[in-house]
Parts: structure tokens; sequence; C-alpha cells
């Protein structure tokens, strides 16, 4: 039982002992540094059932905690506010049974709980990943970890963009214009080669626009009639014809892009579990369109369209089949959730990580298949996030204005160089252990900076911010756990030796450490109930800037006595475990040395 369990019981015990009544609940907050306390019971919300002055109610129940709580030694009641002491035989308990817990924070899952899927990266295989995929692969990674972390079984996935119009565009400006170039011909990745001819295609596209305004037509009528779009619209049918060459061709590409995508993801840090593409997901849903069609959740127009109208949830008519009988992208949505849950059969859940601008499109999928009677619909979330800008502006891939996040992780790393080489503490590393360290820095500031924002909000990356090495960045907390080490390295920690409160009074610097590690589960289970890296990644900050206050106030190797020292060195190896477990959700790396 937590302390604030043992704690609520007691202060309702005292309430109906004194008072006569029977409290439903105890509110608690942290103590205001300013006073002298560890938790603080609000009086306040008791005032709607006890008559009296929130001062003698205070204490009176203080009084009662002291006498009947062997945690609480003390007590003080400012105006509502009822500030209560622990001792420190609890808190020098607790420590003792979690410093040589490894994993401590972290749950197992239960055999029979049923797993979460998460979806993330799901990229188009018309050119390479950018600063917005690292973003929504960042948040997914993390997220499936930190659920992981909390005791669920999870399966990471995602739906490869591999079909439509974007990627003929592609094909046709390679055949057009490539001259047979390949990677290996070019040395370049090939996700980013065929991006290349995706932004040829627009520029070659834009031309013939031009062309035909310059020629009379009208610039609707130009850009729907320019010869290029008709080729490429032509050579999305002859694929989905079957056409022997279109799809060798198409096949040929998307391996490029693939053996790209890998490498980019290995850079990244990121994996998955299972992968579903939509070449072969496109035409599933249309079934369960029958279905829904019988069953009256959704309607056949005059025109042989097919509608679902949510207009009595609040929402508008979403069409799931055009009239020729082709699917849309909801169709496919809708097929794919359902057949992702005939695969994993353990599944009861879904988070998809998806930008904002699709907000309303996971609003009517969700109400749509709970509509179609599927119970595991109520376990869905849209881990919905906001766009990344940079100090230069917008992003726009078909013309070639991107952030390349292969590129972006190369500048993280020679930024990390650049200001590390400032800094001059790395005299004795080889080369390798240099550009091994850099890479480890970069990425670490790169997944920091993005991932300590709330993911609902925008984020403007500024890269040189992000790998300060003060503040609230990732490359100031792998400092502190690096420092720990260095530490550890001189301290000949000894963790089988057991401290108690009869061998040493707490200085309020360890207890409040104490206290700080003591959160790690809680934050664990709330990052995971909100989707919220964020929490990790402030937890872990504010972990870090109490450590240090206590490496500034506290001699640790210098301390008096073997006790105080051998007490300060595990506390030391409790924390470092506990950043480099925080971080490992995150998907950041610490290193051993900085």
């Amino acid at each position: 039982m937590s302390l604030q369990d043992t704690l609520s019981n007691y202060v309702k015990q005292a309430v109906n002992a004194d008072f006569n009544i029977n409290l439903e609940t105890v509110e608690f907050q942290a103590t205001r540094k300013e006073f002298a306390g560890d938790i603080t019971v609000v009086i306040f919300p008791m005032l709607r059932f006890i008559k009296g002055n929130p001062v003698q109610i205070g204490e009176t129940i203080g009084s009662y905690l002291v006498n009947n709580v062997s945690e609480v030694k003390a007590f003080n009641v400012v105006k509502g506010f009822l500030n209560v002491e622990i001792s420190d035989a609890y808190y020098l308990n607790f420590f003792n049974g979690i410093k040589n817990d490894n994993a401590f924070g972290f749950v197992s899952p239960q055999a029979d709980e049923k797993a979460v899927m998460v979806e993330y990266s799901s990229p188009n295989t018309n050119k390479p990943l950018h600063l917005g995929h690292v973003r929504n692969n960042l948040l997914g990674y993390s997220v499936a970890e930190i659920l992981k972390a909390s005791g669920k079984k999870v399966y990471k996935t995602q739906i490869i963009n591999d079909r439509g119009i974007h990627i003929c565009k592609s094909m046709l400006a390679w055949e057009k214009f490539g001259s047979g170039e390949t990677p290996e011909s070019t040395g370049l990745k090939g996700d980013k080669l065929v991006g290349n001819y995706y932004v040829k295609f627009d520029q070659e596209y834009k031309k013939e626009i031009q062309n035909l305004i310059a020629a009379g037509s009208t610039e609707e009528d130009a850009k729907k009639n320019a010869p290029l779009l008709l080729e490429a619209q032509n050579l999305l049918l002859k694929w989905e014809a079957g056409d022997k060459d279109t799809v060798a061709l198409w096949s040929k590409m998307n391996g490029w892009v693939y053996d790209g995508f890998a490498e980019s993801y290995k850079n990244l840090g990121v994996d998955f579990d299972t992968l579903y593409y939509e070449s072969n997901t496109y035409l599933l849903g249309k079934e369960f369109v029958a279905e829904g069609l019988k069953s009256g959740v959704f309607v056949k127009e005059e025109d042989g369209s097919v509608w679902c109208d949510l207009t009595e949830d609040g929402l508008d008519k979403k069409i799931v089949l055009r009239a020729d009988g082709t699917a849309v992208y909801m169709t496919q949505d809708i097929g794919t959730a359902i057949q992702r849950i005939k695969d994993f059969p353990d599944v009861g859940g879904m988070v998809y990580t998806v930008g904002n601008e699709q907000d309303y499109h996971f609003q009517v999928l969700f109400l749509i298949l709970k509509k179609l009677g599927f119970d595991w619909a109520k376990n869905l979330y849209h881990l919905s996030y906001g766009m990344v800008d940079l100090p230069s502006g917008k992003m726009k891939s078909r013309e070639g204005t991107v952030v390349d996040a292969d590129d972006l992780i190369d500048d993280m790393a020679a930024t990390a160089e650049e200001i590390s080489e400032e800094l001059g503490k790395l005299d004795g590393y080889s080369t390798q252990e240099k550009k091994e360290l850099y890479k480890t820095i970069g990425l670490g500031a790169l997944k920091y900076y993005i991932l300590k924002v709330d993911p609902k909000k925008r984020i403007l990356f500024d890269p040189k911010e992000s790998i300060d090495f003060q503040g609230n960045t990732g490359p100031f907390i792998q400092y502190t756990y690096a420092r720990i080490q260095s530490i550890l390295r001189k301290g000949n920690l000894n963790p089988d030796v057991t401290i108690n409160a009869t061998q040493t009074a707490l200085h309020p610097k360890e207890k409040e450490l104490i206290k700080q590690i003591q959160l790690f589960p809680e934050v664990i289970q709330n990052a995971a109930n909100n989707h919220s890296p964020a929490l990790i990644a402030n937890y872990t900050y504010d972990l870090v800037k109490e450590f240090n206050s206590f490496y500034q106030n506290v001699s640790i190797l210098g301390a008096d006595n073997d006790t105080e020292k051998t007490l300060r060195v595990q506390l030391s190896q409790v924390v470092a475990n506990t950043i480099k477990n925080s971080f490992s959700l995150l998907g950041v790396q610490v290193p051993e040395r900085m």
C-alpha cells in the first residue's frame, strides 16, 4: 500500500472518530517548499461535511496521525493545509526495498490481459522520411515503450502507403528522366533517389501547366490536362489492372525505398513487430460495407454510392464507397482495423499516431467501427500531434523543401561535435568513441526536444537550442548520468549493504531525492494513460535537477563517515538507473562518459 493510501485511511478514521463523519475521499498535494513537511492533506474539501475552523480540524487530524501512524513524525497546519512530516525510517525502508531493482517502476504484463497495437510512421513510398515523420516515429515508439512498461503487451506496426497516384508520379518521372539510375549507380539511398523523381515530376508538371496556359488554356484546365498528369493517371490504372511491366517497376522502386527506410529506422532507433501495406489493404473493408448495408449502418444513394449518416452523433455524412464501387480511405481503414484484430486476436485496442489534421477522420472511423458492433472499438485512440516547424518555415515534399530525417540526424551529430569540442572534455577518447558519443548526444537532443513537448502542441524545432548542455535538454540529462557514472567508478559501490534509520539521519536533500524516485512508477502509469512521453521527459528533468541540487549541497565521496558515503553512492546509483530507464522509454541512450 502506498503512503498516500495509508494516510488516506487514517485521515478517514480520524474524521470518523472525532467528527462522526464518513469521508469518501481525501485530497493530497506536495508540501510547498517553504513549509516543513513531505505531503499535505487539503482540509478545505472537508468543510462541506465538517463544520468548523479548518486550522482546528487540521490540528485534530494531525494529532491523530502522529499518535496512530508510525510513519508520521510531526505535522503543522497552515490555514487549510495539514503538512505532514514523514519519518526517515519510512523513506529508508522504501529505498532499501528498491535500490537493487533495476526494473523499478516497470510492470510485467498479465498473461490474460489484452494487448495494444500502436501504429506509427506509415510513410508514402515516394519520398524519404522527413522531420514530420521523425516526430511521428518518436511519439509512436515512445508511447509503445511506455505502454509496455506500464504492464501492457504491445505490438508496434505501421501501414505503408505504397500505392496511388503519388507513387505513380515518381515511377513515371524515373521512366522518363532517370536514364536507368539506381541506388548503386548513384550512391544515393533508395528512398532519396525515388524522392528526387517525385520532385522532378512536380517541376516538369508545372512547366507543362505554364505551357498550356500560354497556349490559351485556363489554369484549372491546364492542371487537369497536363500530359504528365494524364500519363501518371494511366499508369495507376495499369497498376490496378495488374499490368506486368508496371507492377515490376513498382516493385523495384518500392524495394529501393524500403531499403532506405530500414536504414533510417535503424539510425533513428525505432522498430516494428509487423507491417501492413496499402497495396494489400486498400480493398479491405468492402465486405463490411455490404454487411453494414444489411444492418442499416450504411445507406446506398441513388447513384450507387454508400454513406454513413453520423449527423445524429454531431458529425456529418461520410462516404464509404464511391458510385463506381471503389473504396475510399475510410473503407480501407475500417478493413485494416478489423484485419489486425483477426491477425492478432489478443489485441483489445489500438493507438493511431497520426497528425492532428486527421482528427475528424479518426472520430468518424472509431464511430463507424462501434456502429458495426466491434466491442474493441471503444479502446481505439488517436494519438494526435501538432506539426513540427522550422525557423525557415513550412516544409513541402513535392517542392523538395523538406528537412530529410537522415540529414537531420547527421546535422545533430555534427552540432553535438561542435559544442563538445568547444567544451573540451573528451581527452583520451578514440576517434570512433567520439563519433559514437556525438551521435548519442545528437540523437538524444533531438528526441528529448521533441518528446518533452505535449504531443498536441505544435513545435518550432531549433537544433542549436536542443543541444544546449544547460537547461531542460537531453544533453544536460545525459551529462548528469555520465557524472553519476564517474562517481560510481570512484565510490566503490556496495549495493548489498543496507543503511537504516538507526545508523543515520537523512539529509533533507537525500529525502527529497528519494521522494522524487518514489514518483517514478506513478509517472509511468500516468504517461501510459495519457499517451504522453512528455510526462516521462519532464519527470526525468525534475529528477536530474533534484540530483544536481543534492550533488552541490551534500558531499558524496567526501562524506563524514562510511555509512553516509555508502548511502549516497547507493542513492546516486538508483538515480542513474532511473534516468537510464526513463530515457529508454523515450528511445534515448545514455553515455557512460561525456
